[in-house]
């Protein structure tokens, strides 16, 4: 193997360890809370050594920081596919769909990854930085869906997209919330329809019809 081959086989290898450390912090977080998930803990769940470890990331906070930035990118992944082509209030609705079966399917355990982090880290000023320009992504998403739908409706993009995005997110959240400690989807049902009939009047959309079985 030449010097450039080595080389590239000691980076992958490097890539892999430093991704199955963050793998486990990720999991370790969630289970157990930040404060209570140690750098001793992840060296054992990962089976890496405390010299890996420490090779790429020089302390807790590092390490925190990689786990946000991995739990944004599973959690704005799936929602990014089921908004990115969000262009009408029937797409909205079956994005709303996708995100009550998913939490039906964790029988409303756990709530929002990036939410419980916020919750738990939201007064350290790296994280809630890191977390911030997450949920600012995340409201990205929601603007230029709607912007798309105006233009499909023949509209001209409104000036107030950003606000509606942080009032959507904001639904989102607290119905996440309030789902996983009744253990029931119907407030985030709630939540979310409440929003995407704000969304139908703010943006002067007119809502799905609803499909009506014969008698």
């Amino acid at each position: 193997m030449n010097t450039d081959g080595m080389q590239s086989a000691r980076t992958a290898r490097g890539a892999a360890t430093r991704a199955r450390i963050v793998d486990v912090a990720t999991e370790l977080v969630r289970d157990r809370g930040v404060a209570n998930t140690t750098i001793d803990a992840v060296i054992e769940a990962s089976k890496a050594s405390k010299s890996q470890v420490y090779h790429y990331f020089a302390n807790k906070d590092d390490l925190v920081l990689a786990v946000i930035q991995r739990q944004a990118e599973c959690v704005l992944g799936t929602h990014e596919e089921l908004l990115q082509r969000l262009n009408s209030l029937a797409g909205l609705r079956r994005w709303r769909d996708a995100v009550v079966e998913l939490t039906r399917q964790t029988n409303c355990a756990g709530g929002c990854p990036l939410g419980s982090l916020a919750a738990e880290l939201a007064e350290m000023p790296r994280p809630r930085a890191a977390l911030a320009e997450s949920f600012a992504r995340w409201t990205s998403y929601f603007e230029a869906g709607f912007s798309a739908m105006q233009k499909h409706a023949g509209r001209r993009p409104g000036s107030d997209l950003k606000e509606l995005s942080e009032a959507m997110l904001a639904a989102l959240q607290g119905g996440l919330l309030l789902a996983q400690v009744t253990r029931s989807t119907r407030p985030l049902e709630v939540a979310l329809d409440m929003a995407i009939d704000a969304v139908a009047a703010r943006l002067k959309l007119k809502a799905p019809r609803k499909s009506t079985k014969p008698a």
